[in-house]
């Protein structure tokens, strides 16, 4: 209102507004700010038509709400009284009809004869058991005989002696003084309950045409009667059993004390004065050995026993106060030496040292027997005690049952003594993501003592080796590369890396860029090791799989997910139905043998049981170049880092190089050959002559320096990591980068989501934005890490993660009808994948289904190209390559032969004909 008002009177008077010219007319400033005042001012006002829209929409929500909510409440009120009301009238008619039906039978009762005198008699004898309650007691006592063989229907016609004289329709007979006593009726109705609750059973038990002896017939027996001593033989027998067990434990203890006895005496005689030891009244007791005592009735024991029972059953008995005795200590006690436990003289008595110390020994045996079942691992148990094993097969195994039922319930890896099998797909010194993670989740693992922990990695065979290996590595025998992973890990972790290490035969299938496993991988575990699997790449690891299924050898099954293989195969020609195909089949491998899957990130494909969770991490190593990297620079610029931006991974297209040289096209187009931006790439691979060529035909600035590995000092100068990969389900080099201090460059995409909340981290959507944050990032420097940050990173937490994801409770594990359908269709796959025919085609290989003798007998056939769905061109590709060194070798070996044989015409003639005949065969 106040802002109208000013608006109509600077109006009216335009010579008094401020900043107006003497002519009449506004300066340009003035009505700048004029137009921007009116501008605020629109916007404030729809600002607030905004908010009062929104104040009554929320009003009308939440009186429309609490109607809604009241309406509800009224309603269930309403149905909660019925019901209650309901509920109470049906109670209220039961006890009517209860309460009716005994005034019924009490009426009745008193109708009817009552019992004699003989049986009062016999009641309150009875009831005067318990004088303070004689009516429960009595009618408890009378509950505890059987109602079908003690007392029996009690009917109006026998119930006493005047009903057999009565006449119909004459006069009731007159009651006598019984019927006076207050306890009478009691007794009769709690007697007419009790034998009409039997009488059915009574009746079908009793012969036919046998009448029913009565109540009163049972009890005018007497206490000498049956029913008297089938009331008293159940508390005589337990009598005569508690003396026979007194009697036993009062010749334990006596022999026990005669024992005790004996051996301080042996110590008396073997020493030369007994009575400065014991005394004479103590050595005038002592029997000499080897002479029988006469058998002392129970509870007649010796006075030296009688003292020690004495100090036994005290309230100061020291078997839970007391301490494990030394062994020195016993030997003093046969020595006979007068010394006690705290080495104190002669006025202790021997017998309560010994006493002592066998007490001790068996609070130790008891302590031993408590640690062992505490302890879950059995294995471990049984070790300790090989001589003397605590349980014998049949509890063994029961044990074994309870504990496998138990981990159905809930298998948590965090359990002592599980046995972790970690199966991946690449090995060292091949630096690739499923070969360096597996290694240091199995390094991290295996730092809980209780647990087990065995790497599974693949064995290639010398030519496989020649092409995945990088700088011509290779190993005779796997021995030789299992010194050289721990080693690796050894060195990256810090730790010792006790972990177990076996092989299964593999082959490297070029067509796939990727190593396939030969045969069954689940027989190098054996059974009884058998507990838990992770399957890093789980749909890799089972698309020819042929033998047992993974589930049915592991209880517990976990597949981690590290590569988009979808993406890979939309790249190739007919992309999509590949990727559909592959789709399907990787939901069905995931299905059928993986309790669990874990994804790393949201950028592959849903698949069954499957949870999302970053359970990677880096090596302490990386970590410590974030800090030194962090620390104040001592170069005279002030500059912590040297170099510019950078790439690294394996030189193929689908490993983001597509993405990197379309991105850097775009960007020096835009910004000319002078402000282009030079990137640095380090890798090896298939296609890294191809990169080179269209690189250096497009005039980009990308320099290619072949494979190094991330932590080498040439790459600590760098100060921009640039990953626009967008197959990766999470980078590795990413998280490396960052723990080292950089920038990240990276696209905004599912597979970077966990980066997104580092600071350091820079993310684009499109190629010009692309532009700006790279020279964003190498104009200024990044920030130091945050220990948050720092700790999110480390393998510490990322086990921790992988712990709490990977736990299986029974509801996740397949039951009835599903648990068949799995099973009936890994039956039907497993015979398919057993055809050769089909696994030819399918691209698994020749001679791949059965496992090979021996690791090193497999050799793969060099002729193998791959399946109907595989990439042909990439096969051929590797041909020639393999050609191609061949005839290097061959030229190589030819001069080294020539030029030792003397001269160059025959080097020349005889290195012509080799390469001749070389290229002929190739």
């Amino acid at each position: 209102m106040t802002c109208k008002q000013d608006r109509d009177g600077w109006a009216g008077w335009p010579e008094q507004r401020p900043g107006a010219s003497t002519n009449g007319t506004a300066s340009p400033a003035f009505t700048s700010l004029t137009d921007t005042l009116s501008e605020a001012r629109r916007s404030a006002n729809d600002l607030m038509l905004v908010a009062q829209n929104t104040e009554r929409k929320l009003k009308a929500r939440l009186e429309e709400s609490a109607k809604q909510t009241s309406s509800q409440l009224l309603e269930a009120e309403r149905t909660l009284k019925a019901r209650w009301r309901d509920g109470a009238r049906a109670t209220s008619s039961r006890l009517q009809r209860r309460i009716e039906r005994l005034q019924r039978l009490e009426t009745s009762l008193r109708a009817g004869p009552v019992v004699d005198r003989a049986l009062a008699r016999h009641l309150s004898s009875l009831a005067e058991d318990s004088p303070k309650k004689p009516r429960q007691a009595a009618v408890s006592g009378m509950r505890k005989v059987r109602s079908d063989s003690d007392f029996q229907r009690m009917q109006s016609s026998d119930i006493g002696d005047t009903a057999d004289t009565e006449q119909p329709g004459s006069a009731p007979a007159p009651r006598g003084k019984p019927r006076a006593r207050t306890a009478a009726p009691d007794w009769d109705v709690f007697a007419a309950l009790n034998g009409s609750l039997g009488a059915k059973g009574a009746a079908r038990r009793m012969a036919p045409g046998r009448s029913m002896p009565s109540l009163q017939d049972q009890l005018r027996a007497g206490p000498g009667g049956e029913a008297a001593r089938a009331l008293l033989e159940a508390p005589r027998r337990t009598l005569r059993t508690c003396q026979r067990t007194l009697e036993n434990c009062s010749e334990n203890l006596q022999t026990l004390g005669q024992l005790l006895q004996q051996s301080v005496a042996a110590s008396q005689f073997s020493a030369t004065a007994p009575s400065r030891r014991v005394g004479a009244a103590a050595a005038a007791r002592i029997p000499p050995p080897g002479t029988a005592k006469p058998r002392r009735p129970p509870g007649s024991h010796n006075t030296a026993f009688v003292a020690c029972r004495e100090a036994v059953v005290s309230p100061g008995f020291p078997s839970l106060q007391v301490d494990l005795i030394a062994a020195e200590e016993l030997l003093r006690l046969e020595e006979g030496s007068s010394a006690g436990r705290d080495g104190a003289g002669g006025t202790e008595n021997p017998l309560d040292a010994l006493r002592q110390a066998f007490e001790r020994m068996v609070r130790a045996h008891h302590e031993a027997a408590l640690e062992r079942a505490l302890r879950e691992d059995a294995a471990t148990d049984e070790a300790e005690a090989a001589g003397h094993p605590p349980f014998g097969p049949l509890q063994a195994q029961a044990l074994k049952r309870r504990r496998d039922a138990a981990r159905r319930r809930l298998s948590s890896l965090r359990e002592p003594g599980r046995r972790v099998a970690i199966y991946t797909t690449a090995s060292l010194p091949w630096m690739t993501g499923t070969a360096v993670n597996p290694l240091l989740r199995a390094a991290y693992l295996a730092r809980d003592p209780n647990r087990e922990v065995t790497l599974v990695i693949p064995w290639l065979a010398a030519a496989d080796q020649e092409m995945v290996f990088p700088n011509n590595q290779s190993f005779e025998t796997p021995e030789a590369q299992e010194q050289f992973v721990r080693a690796w890990a050894r060195k990256r972790t810090g730790m010792p890396c006790n972990f177990k290490i076996k092989f299964y035969p593999g082959r490297y299938a070029a067509e796939k860029c990727s190593i396939l496993p030969v045969g069954d991988p689940t027989l190098y575990i054996p059974d009884n090791e058998a507990d838990v699997a992770v399957l890093e790449e789980p749909e890799h690891l089972t698309w020819y799989h042929h033998g047992r299924r993974w589930t049915d050898k592991f209880p517990h099954v976990v597949g981690v997910i590290h590569t988009n293989y979808l993406d890979y195969a939309r790249r190739e020609v007919h992309g999509e139905l590949k990727a559909a195909v592959l789709a399907a089949f990787n939901r069905l491998v995931c299905r059928l043998h993986c309790h669990k899957v874990v994804k790393l990130s949201d950028a592959v494909q849903r698949l069954p049981r499957q949870q999302t969770q970053f359970v990677h991490g880096v090596p302490e190593s990386f970590l410590e170049v974030g800090r030194a990297r962090a620390a104040p620079p001592a170069s005279a610029d002030g500059r912590r880092f040297g170099k510019g931006a950078y790439f690294i991974g394996k030189a193929i297209w689908a490993k983001g190089y597509t993405e990197l040289l379309a991105l850097m096209d775009a960007d020096q187009t835009r910004a000319g050959d002078a402000g282009a931006v030079h990137v640095d790439c380090y890798g090896s691979g298939e296609d890294l002559e191809e990169m080179r060529i269209l690189a250096e035909k497009k005039h980009l600035a990308l320099h290619f320096h072949g494979p190094r590995d991330h932590l080498d000092t040439s790459i600590h100068e760098y100060q921009v990591f640039v990953n626009p990969s967008t197959s990766d389900v999470v980078a590795t080099t990413t998280a490396e980068a960052l723990a080292m201090g950089k920038w990240v460059v990276v696209a905004d995409l599912p597979c970077n989501a966990f980066f997104k909340s580092f600071s350091n981290c820079l993310t684009y959507r499109t190629p010009e934005e692309f532009g700006a944050q790279l020279r964003h990032a190498l104009a200024a420097e990044p920030v130091p890490m945050a220990p948050e940050e720092r700790q999110r990173l480390t393998w510490e937490a990322a086990t921790e993660r992988f712990l709490d994801v990977a736990e299986l409770t029974e509801r996740e594990r397949p039951r009835g009808a599903t648990a068949a359908l799995e099973a009936a269709v890994y039956a039907a796959v497993n015979t398919l994948s057993g055809m050769e025919a089909l696994r030819t085609m399918g691209g698994a290989g020749q001679g791949t289904r059965d496992n090979p003798v021996s690791l090193m007998d497999y050799a793969p056939d060099p002729a193998d190209s791959g399946g109907i769905f595989d990439n042909k061109e990439r096969a051929a590709a590797h041909l020639q390559q393999d050609a191609r060194i061949c005839t290097q070798e061959t030229i190589y070996r030819a001069a080294l032969n020539c030029s030792e044989a003397g001269g160059p015409k025959l080097f020349t003639s005889v290195l012509a004909s080799r390469i001749t005949r070389q290229i002929t065969q190739t």
